[in-house]
Parts: structure tokens; C-alpha cells; sequence
């Protein structure tokens, strides 16, 4: 049996004021697997992600990554089999046009710029914006900055996928293609924090539900979201 991708143990998260907003978290993501991370609106989902990629720090309990411990002097290693697209996508696109963003982290690693550029142009047709690759980031509309931020963090070719409210501004057409683009990426792990539990029973086949900072329920996504009491009860009532 393969070793988990994530493997999480007892974690706890305060603000720097102490209020505590992780609680003794606990779960394996196997390899092959698709998650939804699914909870209200201050649940913890961001601060969960967060600390699964070192942007934040558990005050306890300890985050395996790949079999590596994340901690300070592993955060580079770890942050290589690890893709992670913000809910903001502006956060990840800096350079004057989406080409250069997309080609910079290949050639950050080390990628030859021709190879490089390829990979990039691949990836702009692939989430059809190969017609905006000389434009600026703040040129597009919000769903087309999300697409672009995704094909950058795909030209690293990571192991592991980590989405936080990857649809928010994308219109049906595009969240049906974004589904069928992840369904096929050769990545191991793919855990996916959203709101949009129609989308995540089609991308995704587990479901943790985090609620007040602990994990609730971790079950078959598609039973779940025929519960309409416990998803009721959870603060995630179907169809709005």
C-alpha cells in the first residue's frame, strides 16, 4: 500500500490574539484520491489550506507531505510537489503579460525557455486563452485571472493540487471545462475547498466537512449531498 500524499495529525491553529480556529485535525488524503474540503463561511477552510502549505504554522500537531515533515528548513521541498491556487487570483499573477506568468515557474526551476514557453502555450489553449497570451492580468475578467493563475500552477506539473473556491467568477460553460481539465491532470491528490456543491460532485469523490475549526464528517460525497438534514445542520443547505 502506498504511503498517504497528506497525511495530517492533531493539528491546532490560533490567530496571534489566541482565539483558536483549528481544533485537533486530523485526516490521510491516498494517492488517486479527490477531496472536497466543504464547510460554511468562517469554518476554517482557508486557515486549513493554509497551514497544509506552510503559509501558517500549527501550534500543534504535525503535516506530512510526500513522507516529508513540513516544518521551516522543508517548506522549499515540500512547496515543489505542491500546487496551490489562492482564492484571489491576483495573488499569483505578477508579470506584465500571462504568458511570462505562466512560463515563470518553469524557468524558475530551471525549465530551458523554449521548453518553457511551450509548456505554457499548451497550457493558454488548454484553458482557451491562448487569444489573450500578450495581455496583461488585469486586462482579463475575473474568471479568465482564475484560469490563468491555475495554468501557472499546472506548468510546475505538481503531485498535489490544492484549490481554494476555484469556480468563484467562472460562468457554467467554464466550471464544466475546468471540471473536465482536472478529472484528467496526472497528479496524485486533488483537494478542493469550495462552495459549489454541485461542481464538487463532479470533480471530487470524498468530502470532509469542517465546521467551528474540526473536521465533522469525512464520507462518499454522494451520499452526502443526498443528506439535506446533515447538510442543513452543517450550515450547507442544497440548492442555494
Amino acid at each position: 500500500m502506498q504511503n498517504p500524499a497528506i497525511q495530517v495529525e492533531n493539528i491546532a491553529y490560533s490567530y496571534s490574539n489566541g482565539e483558536p480556529v483549528l481544533h485537533d485535525i486530523s485526516f490521510r488524503l491516498n494517492p488517486g484520491e479527490r477531496v472536497a474540503l466543504m464547510g460554511p463561511t468562517g469554518s476554517g477552510k482557508s486557515t486549513l489550506l493554509e497551514n497544509l502549505i506552510g503559509l501558517k504554522q500549527p501550534s500543534k500537531g504535525k503535516i506530512i507531505i510526500n513522507d516529508i515533515l513540513l516544518e521551516q528548513k522543508t517548506l522549499a521541498e515540500v512547496r515543489r510537489y505542491i500546487g496551490f491556487a489562492f482564492q484571489d487570483a491576483k495573488d499569483q499573477l505578477f508579470m506584465p503579460t500571462i504568458l511570462e506568468d505562466v512560463t515563470f515557474g518553469p524557468l524558475n526551476y530551471g525549465v530551458p525557455a523554449p521548453e518553457a514557453k511551450d509548456i505554457a502555450r499548451q497550457l493558454l489553449i488548454d484553458f482557451g486563452l491562448e487569444a489573450y497570451a500578450k495581455r496583461s492580468a488585469h486586462e482579463l475578467s475575473g474568471g479568465q485571472r482564475r484560469l490563468a493563475a491555475l495554468a501557472g500552477i499546472l506548468a510546475l506539473k505538481p503531485d498535489i493540487l490544492i484549490l481554494d473556491e476555484p469556480t468563484n467568477g467562472l460562468d457554467p460553460a467554464w466550471r464544466r471545462n475546468l471540471a473536465q481539465i482536472l478529472l484528467k491532470l496526472p497528479v496524485k491528490v486533488i483537494l478542493v475547498a469550495s462552495h459549489d456543491l454541485n461542481w464538487l460532485s463532479r470533480v471530487t469523490e470524498r468530502a470532509l466537512v469542517i465546521s467551528s475549526g474540526r473536521i465533522h464528517l469525512d464520507r462518499d460525497i454522494q451520499s452526502l449531498l443526498k443528506d439535506s438534514e446533515t447538510l442543513e445542520n452543517l450550515g450547507l443547505p442544497v440548492g442555494w
